[in-house]
């Protein structure tokens, strides 16, 4: 997040990524693709799990664009934008993801997701006077190869790197080095290779 505390209007999903706020219209076009977003989810939650032509049509207009080779989403699955989701090829996510990626979020090829993982990336001012006012936030980015285990939370601005394992159950609010293993309730390096 920027450390420059004035109001800064957000005229597209850009400045988000970088860190300003979404104000006024900006948060009504934001509040207009969550509801879309959410009536094209509950769609896609409610299709026979056979229905793989139905799912795969669902998720590139949640995605706003065709999946790319060998992806492979279990339903059910949450997104509160979809259009600033990116999943590289051979990704693969588990059942009850949730991803509110308005600031962007970037899964890289082979990445595997855990059941009931979530990735945020907006959220709210800690001050009272300012917590309706306005959404601030910053992209999340996981490299190559990244397992993420179940009920893991990915917060606002964090890096993955590369071949990296995030433990089930962790949260992690800072960045994860190449190779590592993050594990706990605040995700702390435990190993490395």
């Amino acid at each position: 997040m920027t450390t420059d505390d004035r109001f800064m209007p957000i005229h597209d999903p850009e400045l988000l990524a970088r860190g300003e706020r979404v104000l006024g219209p900006e948060f009504r076009a934001m509040s207009e693709r969550v509801l879309r977003a959410t009536e094209l989810t509950s769609r896609l939650n409610v299709l026979p799990f056979d229905d793989e032509a139905g799912r795969a049509a669902l998720l590139e207009q949640i995605l706003g664009r065709p999946l790319r080779a060998g992806v492979t989403v279990y339903p059910p699955f949450y997104t509160d934008h979809g259009l600033r989701l990116d999943l590289a090829e051979r990704v693969f996510v588990n059942q009850g993801c949730t991803f509110l990626d308005y600031a962007g979020i970037r899964l890289g090829r082979g990445v595997m997701v855990g059941p009931k993982a979530t990735f945020i990336t907006v959220g709210h001012p800690v001050d009272p006077g300012e917590r309706r006012r306005f959404l601030s936030g910053a992209p999340i980015d996981v490299a190559e190869n990244v397992w993420i285990g179940a009920g893991a939370t990915i917060l606002p601005g964090v890096s993955i790197g590369r071949d990296a394992v995030v433990a089930a159950g962790t949260t992690v609010a800072d960045d994860v080095p190449v190779a590592s293993l993050v594990a706990g309730p605040k995700g702390t390096v435990r190993r490395r290779w």
